[in-house]
């Protein structure tokens, strides 16, 4: 694939998730662009093959909207939202920018986009419910994979609104709300008792740098999700190893704990592993099922792309007795969910 081929496949994913101005800013930058400047240079450089997996178009799209958030350039400023902007202005911009701040643009190329989207919650907060209703009396012990800033690990501080009614604490930090077509499986209320994620390279909201980059792949015009990330970054931070998904599951889960739930999950992770942390999250997963027991029971909760559309399949999954629940399909971004 071409880079413009990519930043064109990256830009029908934007408008198709909600972003208009993303997708017309990568359509720009998909026609405009060449290899007559450094940045340029080396995005025309990238291995065809790795560009989608190493998200080249939303790597240059957070570069650009770290300016903005943090004021750098008033000409990009002065088109990115709320501003309307003509695209020969939006170009201009742009095209200064990619001049301007080249160190700036070329750093931020050098690390993946990592997401915390938690509207994506919604299907931890339904997996956990279910897990609790065939477990009943147990809390979780929660375990998660590519949890980047661990905002996620912090869905049982955020509130569910159901067809039926809303489930969660009291004052929750946040409420989710994603449209809903079906009916969910019968719930129960869910305690957490131990919470802890692993990312490759963890983000750390404390440190300002790191929060800047966390927000910059927030697409510009959705300030719904920024409210949302903000919230979430008010709550107290749950822990996230910086290593290998393979080890550190395989340590993770190596002796089971009586008395708790063993909730192993991950959302749009799983593909972006090299194959030798697959092999190893799959043998300690099978591990975990096989010694599973009434009284330290293994859930697996996987939301992960598939070859259909839209969005993907969240699928439950319980030990002992393996028994698996196809929970329904998720938008990406969890704006709606469509139960099994």
């Amino acid at each position: 694939m071409s880079l413009s081929a990519h930043f064109r496949k990256q830009a029908e994913a934007c408008e198709a998730l909600g972003s208009p101005f993303t997708a017309r800013l990568l359509r720009l930058l998909a026609e405009r662009m060449a290899p007559v400047r450094a940045v340029e240079t080396r995005l025309f450089g990238w291995p065809a093959s790795q560009m989608k997996a190493d998200a080249v178009a939303l790597r240059l799209a957070g570069a650009l909207h770290a300016l903005v958030l943090m004021g750098r350039d008033e000409g990009l400023c002065a088109v990115y939202p709320p501003h309307q902007a003509s695209e020969e202005a939006l170009w201009r911009a742009v095209d200064t920018a990619l001049a301007a701040h080249e160190a700036h643009i070329l750093h931020w190329l050098d690390n993946a986009p990592q997401t915390n989207e938690v509207r994506r919650s919604a299907a931890l907060i339904l997996g956990a419910s279910v897990a609790a209703d065939h477990f009943p009396g147990l809390p979780l012990r929660v375990s998660e994979l590519g949890a980047s800033a661990g905002l996620n690990l912090n869905f049982d501080r955020f509130g569910l609104t159901l067809p039926e009614g809303s489930i969660g604490p009291e004052n929750p930090a946040l409420t989710l709300a994603p449209d809903w077509q079906g009916t969910p499986p019968p719930l129960a209320p869910f305690e957490i008792a131990e919470r802890r994620g692993v990312d490759l390279r963890p983000v750390d909201p404390s440190d300002p740098d790191q929060l800047l980059r966390l927000k910059s792949y927030i697409w510009a015009d959705q300030p719904d999700r920024m409210a949302r990330t903000e919230a979430a970054l008010s709550l107290p931070p749950a822990p996230v190893d910086a290593g290998d998904a393979g080890d550190w599951l395989t340590g993770r889960l190596a002796d089971p704990v009586p008395g708790r739930i063993d909730f192993l999950y991950h959302t749009i992770a799983w593909q972006y592993f090299p194959e030798d942390t697959v092999r190893a999250c799959r043998a300690a997963i099978d591990r975990a099922a096989t010694r599973a027991t009434p009284q330290a029971p293994f859930a697996w909760l996987s939301f992960e792309m598939d070859d259909q559309r839209p969005g993907a399949p969240v699928v439950l999954r319980l030990w002992p007795g393996d028994i698996v629940l196809p929970l329904g399909r998720m938008d990406f971004h969890g704006r709606w969910f469509h139960c099994a």
